[in-house]
């Protein structure tokens, strides 16, 4: 999440990131993105932030396309990108021909330049410095007016802030709330639920979100089925520059 956590990881800068929650347990992963965000709220700000309606939409680090067919029921194109062979051919499977799904990372975008009006990524790579290749790509793929919204987690808002830290002291919110700010940023907090349908939903998404022992501390603190998580949404605009 910033350079201390790519060490931590073993990731050089520009690198795929692992993420063993979805690589390791897609399934599980899948209904942890049921959970998530159970009133819209995401949404409702992404859709203010950078409307997609009639736009060519490409989401970067998109997993197994869990989000697309949102962006597919409005806007002209989609286009996923992903950089694990498995949960690409997930993507394809679910979306068929209503989007184009490709392996790749967000540091080599296989697109042309400025040929997409939105770029999105919701826990996905863009986690503060280090970053740096995969905003170039974003810059260059986005026509004049475009608009990179970048959504990952508040790590300043309890509980599920407290169990992240908790599995990594090293991640510092507040630097990378700073970086996005240096590189033209505008960043809004988004309070969220995850609404869970059962107890064994629940404690599963736990166990592959964080260490067994912060897992079982966070289960142990979860006496019913809804947990408050926190985003941050991080929005900048390419210019739209006029000839003199």
């Amino acid at each position: 999440m910033i350079r201390g956590f790519r060490r931590l990881l073993g990731v050089e800068p520009g690198a795929a990131i692992p993420s063993p929650n979805i690589w390791t347990w897609p399934d599980v992963y899948e209904r942890e993105n049921r959970a998530q965000d159970a009133d819209g709220a995401i949404w409702a700000a992404l859709r203010q932030a950078a409307p997609w309606a009639g736009a060519d939409v490409l989401d970067v680090g998109c997993g197994d396309g869990f989000h697309l067919p949102v962006f597919a029921a409005e806007a002209a194109s989609v286009t996923g990108v992903e950089p694990h062979a498995g949960l690409v051919e997930r993507a394809r499977e679910r979306m068929g021909h209503r989007a184009a799904v490709y392996r790749a990372g967000a540091a080599a975008l296989p697109l042309r330049d400025g040929s997409v009006d939105v770029v999105h990524a919701r826990t996905a790579y863009f986690f503060g410095p280090g970053c740096e290749p995969g905003l170039a790509e974003a810059q260059r793929v986005l026509r004049p007016g475009g608009v990179i919204a970048i959504i990952d987690l508040d790590a300043t808002v309890a509980p599920y802030g407290d169990w992240m830290r908790a599995d990594l002291p090293r991640y510092r919110p507040d630097r990378v709330e700073e970086f996005f700010e240096r590189h033209g940023f505008s960043m809004r907090r988004i309070p969220t639920t995850w609404r869970f349908p059962d107890r064994e939903t629940l404690e599963a998404v736990l166990s592959i979100e964080f260490s067994r022992p912060v897992a079982e501390r966070a289960i142990a603190a979860t006496t019913g089925l809804v947990v408050p998580v926190g985003y941050r949404l991080h929005v900048r605009r390419k210019e739209t520059f006029r000839a003199s």
